[in-house]
């Protein structure tokens, strides 16, 4: 059955190139997971654990990069969990498996700075499968609903085949790549390993602890991490080891 279903996914998939040429596979199966699905959005992320020179020197920090976005609320969501650190993409990541969340408002111990924001960005469910190949994790592609409610089994199904058939694309578009660069990517979040690294050099720091700062800074100041990343590289906004980051004059 699930073969079966795989290639009437495939075919409608490639209905779909026909009818949108130009628009990419990326793209394509993002808007397949809102028909099949029933979600109000989908997105896809590659992240990629930094070596430790690059990292804190346990291997937790990791680079993002959003492949796609069906709409703002995806791309908002996508965004707001490298701000906070946490979510459903990171998790999913983490473990290798599916992060089910039928209802955010339940999800405020688990993600409480993520779970908060999620909802006043208007999603109420969300759910996240990842991108791998074995035991290699690429990523997760990430789905919201604005109302509760789970899932069904046709619907988990369908969304695996979808993620595997993701990983595949994905894996397509690495290939002459090393698996720890994404600078192939449409990465809206580019600036913000910029600035990171801008913020590593001025608090003499591990890349994760710059990181660290920049997200407690857009957090406490209601901003998006990309935008905070914006006025460091534009030198508008420093930071120092003792003090807040100031702006410059």
């Amino acid at each position: 059955m699930s073969e079966q279903r795989r290639q009437a996914l495939e075919a409608l998939l490639a209905t779909d190139a026909e009818q949108q040429p130009g628009a990419s596979r990326m793209s394509l199966l993002c808007g397949r997971c809102v028909s099949e699905l029933g979600v109000s959005g989908a997105g896809a992320t590659v992240l990629t654990h930094l070596s430790d020179g690059d990292g804190d020197g346990d291997g937790q920090a990791t680079r993002r990069g959003l492949v796609h976005a069906s709409n703002d609320v995806s791309a908002g969501l996508e965004d707001l969990q490298l701000t906070v650190g946490e979510g459903p993409c990171l998790d999913t990541f983490t473990t290798g498996g599916p992060v089910l969340v039928d209802d955010l408002a339940q999800a405020h111990q688990r993600w409480p700075a993520f779970a908060e924001q999620a909802h006043t960005l208007g999603a109420a469910a969300v759910f996240s499968f990842p991108l791998q190949v074995g035991v290699i994790r690429l990523g997760s592609l990430d789905c919201y609903r604005d109302a509760t409610g789970p899932l069904g089994q046709a619907a988990i199904t369908d969304a695996l085949i979808l993620a595997d058939l993701a990983t595949h694309t994905i894996m397509t578009e690495l290939d002459g790549h090393a698996t720890d660069d994404v600078s192939w990517l449409a990465d809206p979040h580019a600036e913000i390993h910029q600035a990171s690294g801008m913020v590593r050099i001025q608090l003499g720091s591990s890349t994760e602890a710059a990181l660290l700062r920049m997200r407690a800074h857009a957090y406490t100041h209601e901003l998006a991490l990309t935008d905070v990343a914006r006025h460091i590289v534009a030198r508008e906004l420093r930071f120092s080891a003792d003090t807040d980051p100031d702006p410059l004059s």
